[in-house]
């Protein structure tokens, strides 16, 4: 299928793979970019180092268009930024900070640049900066999410009403006939981070991966509002956050609670009562553990036949 977002990656599907911290490694950008989609590298949990190697890896594993996702909040971002730069990357996807700050360099090295918004607000402001298409995120949306808390089917259409750039859909979408409905709504794309948590590429731990596919309706909470919103599968860790913040905990508190390494000690390492289990609402979704082709594939044709036959019961 065509459109603006096909012909801005050079790709055949307009589905896009999150950038998720300790899942979005080399192994499944590649395995999703292969398949027709575009995968992107998720440089959240990654040093410098680090995250070059996977840049490497992936260019080796692939010859299909790929990119890496920014969380602009990370300590070493101007590493980061370089470091894209030197390594020839033709696709930034950023989020969490001001698109402004990068935009414009990132574009100077002909680099495809998009932001992730919560607010229509923000999309003008990252249209403003110079960025190419955006992703309205929705507040179903796993990680860390927007303050505003605006559910994806009022996000986008909001969203495609602001700006005149591409929109991509995110937030809560797993399948195919999701994918239609944010296309109906006017988005050009949708980017589907949860799904691709349970595929076969994804670094996660299959502790983590199990617990995805596992989990049912209210499984998912908003936590962390003082800090960064971040939605979490509810755990031990969950519910220690959970009691401060119901008692009033300061930020100093809570920054305390989360201490370091809590995400990498769920979703990397596999301790789902003591670790930080960032997924959406959609893993009720997620019923099984697939090749990140297969996942691709399954979505699109499930697209295609909700498209074909839109009232057709699943």
């Amino acid at each position: 299928m065509s459109s603006r977002i096909t012909a801005l990656f050079n790709i055949k599907y307009p589905i896009i793979q999150a950038g998720m911290v300790w899942a979005s490694g080399w192994r499944l950008a590649a395995a999703v970019s292969n398949a027709g989609g575009l995968g992107l590298i998720g440089s959240g949990s990654m040093h410098p180092d680090t995250l070059r190697l996977h840049i490497q890896k992936c260019r080796e594993a692939t010859q299909a268009a790929f990119g890496v996702n920014i969380p602009l909040l990370y300590a070493d971002i101007e590493k980061h930024i370089r470091l894209v730069i030197e390594e020839g990357v033709k696709v930034v996807f950023t989020s969490a900070g001001n698109p402004r700050t990068w935009t414009p360099l990132l574009k100077e090295h002909g680099i495809t640049v998009v932001h992730v918004v919560s607010s229509s607000k923000f999309a003008r402001k990252a249209e403003a900066a110079g960025c190419d298409a955006v992703v309205a995120e929705g507040f179903e949306a796993g990680g860390h999410n927007g303050r505003e808390e605006t559910t994806t089917m009022v996000l986008v259409p909001a969203v495609c009403e602001a700006v005149s750039v591409p929109v991509i859909a995110a937030g809560g979408i797993a399948t195919g006939r999701q994918m239609l409905a944010a296309m109906v709504l006017g988005a050009e794309g949708v980017q589907i981070g949860s799904r691709f948590v349970a595929s076969e590429e994804a670094s996660s731990h299959i502790n983590f991966k199990n617990a995805v596919v596992s989990a049912t309706e209210g499984d998912t909470r908003l936590s962390l509002k003082k800090l960064t919103p971040v939605r979490l599968i509810r755990n031990k860790f969950f519910n220690e956050v959970e009691e401060a913040e119901n008692r009033g905990a300061d930020v100093e508190e809570l920054r305390e609670l989360l201490g370091r390494g809590r995400a990498k000690r769920g979703m990397f390492e596999g301790n789902l009562d003591e670790g930080e289990l960032e997924i959406g609402q959609s893993s009720i979704l997620i019923h099984e553990i697939l090749p990140a082709a297969t996942i691709l594939q399954n979505i699109y044709a499930e697209y295609q036949s909700a498209l074909a036959n839109p009232l057709e019961k699943i």
